[in-house]
């Protein structure tokens, strides 16, 4: 496709998330369903067009002076993307893929040397303007900042397995796709986000992906796994495994020994686990199917040493990676996910022992979802307390000493962790841990 074709394309798709709200990768997939002529790399390179305009949406919306998907695309490629103004002209006039000449309005908006972010929070920070209390509760006078940091693109973390080699042996294997080793944890490799219009190199088809050496998963997810400690030879129980990247992450902590149990409410997000875990190297894992599996769990009540809670949650923290994501979000599905935040931490609750421990996540940074979910449950739990995340990460014996420093800046004034890239380039997560007294 010529870049007048992939530029009308883009509209269209920005258009079709816009006035239907489906998740963007829907609106991509359906698009190249209708335009199988579409090759890999300009799906890409459309793919990467949307979600950068989605990163920056408001405030390229009060650069362009209009709130229009074409000025929306228009924008991302002069102001993110670096293209000059001409070559934007000449690729939107061409006949007859083109989405049409630039106005004089959009040709002027495009003249300027830059953005313009001299405008309300939640302009700048490009977030819903409906968050703003909420945004400002958890970040304070950085609320900007923080909230830019999460309009970045997101580099590809990777966790090197140690169930199958020494990281050192993964590592090495990384250097066909520039992998190098990331901070905090020493299990943990990264990278670097590419350049816009290209994408990301492909980790899953590489040798050490398929030989299970290596997993991709965010850093920000497994300093949270890491918050389980040490647990070789423990009894564990991930209570919302969901797709299993963090169940895998604690099977290599526990180096296949002990028990380690995935259960997860909804039986179609564990299908993925069977075949993670066999090219994983996993051999401890028993995985509890929520429709057959009451006599299981009762039988686990008050047995386990951890239970790992990945609670459901609104997402905010993946916003870099799914930035159309925070445009979909809405206060009553936040409201929904506080109430299942609720059920979870109670239900998982039942399983810890006494003297065992509790770690409770989400990928979001709001305190809605977090400190105040920890308020509620302790209020109701008075035999819970939490205990400081840091400590707990550092006893699993993956924490460099770079990476206490770098993680001492998130630690909350409960003990908890939040993470958020702007302090360590990860998604953002808040990683709390509880012990049961008795």
């Amino acid at each position: 496709m010529r870049m007048s074709g992939r530029l009308a394309a883009a509209i269209e798709i920005l258009s079709d998330f816009q006035n239907r709200r489906v998740p963007l990768k829907t609106a991509i997939a359906d698009w190249a369903r209708n335009n199988r002529y579409a090759g890999a790399k300009d799906r890409a390179w459309i793919s990467g067009l949307c979600l950068d305009a989605l990163r920056r949406r408001n405030s390229l919306f009060a650069t362009m002076g209009a709130d229009d998907v074409r000025g929306l695309a228009l924008g991302t490629l002069r102001f993110l993307w670096r293209m000059d103004v001409e070559d934007l002209a000449e690729a939107a006039a061409e006949e007859p893929h083109g989405p049409g000449a630039l106005t004089e309005a959009e040709r002027k908006a495009l003249s300027a040397a830059e953005m313009d972010r001299a405008q309300a929070d939640h302009i700048s920070g490009d977030y819903p303007e409906w968050l703003t209390p909420h945004i400002h509760r958890a970040f304070g006078e950085h609320a900007v900042a923080v909230m830019e940091s999460f309009a970045e693109r997101a580099d590809v973390d990777l966790r090197l397995n140690t169930l199958k080699v020494a990281p050192e042996k993964s590592l090495a294997a990384l250097k066909t796709v520039k992998g190098k080793q990331a901070p905090v944890l020493s299990t943990a490799a990264r990278i670097a986000a590419p350049p816009p219009s290209e994408r990301a190199p492909g980790v899953t088809i590489i040798p050490a992906f398929n030989k299970g050496w290596v997993e991709v998963q965010d850093l920000g997810s497994q300093i949270a796994a890491a918050a389980a400690g040490s647990i070789k030879g423990a009894q564990v129980m991930d209570y919302c495994a969901g797709g299993g990247g963090k169940t895998l992450a604690l099977a290599a902590l526990m180096e296949n020994t002990g028990q380690l149990y995935a259960y997860d409410r909804d039986a179609r997000r564990l299908k993925p686990v069977y075949a993670r875990a066999k090219r994983a190297g996993v051999r401890n894992l028993q995985i509890i199917d929520p429709k057959t599996g009451a006599e299981t769990l009762e039988g686990l009540r008050e047995k386990l040493d951890v239970v790992f809670v990945d609670a459901p949650c609104t997402g905010a923290g993946t916003w870099r990676r799914h930035p159309d994501a925070k445009w979909r979000l809405t206060e009553q599905q936040l409201e929904r996910r506080i109430a299942e935040q609720d059920v979870v931490l109670r239900e998982a609750a039942r399983f810890v022992k006494p003297g065992g421990r509790m770690v409770y996540v989400t990928c979001s940074f709001l305190m809605e979802e977090n400190e105040d979910r920890l308020e509620a449950f302790l209020k109701d739990h008075a035999d819970f307390s939490v205990t400081p995340a840091l400590d707990a990460i550092n006893a699993s014996g993956l924490l460099t000493d770079e990476g206490r420093v770098a993680l001492e800046p998130c630690v909350t004034p409960q003990g908890a962790l939040r993470i958020t890239p702007d302090k360590l380039r990860a998604d953002g997560f808040f990683v709390a841990t509880l012990k049961r007294n008795g």
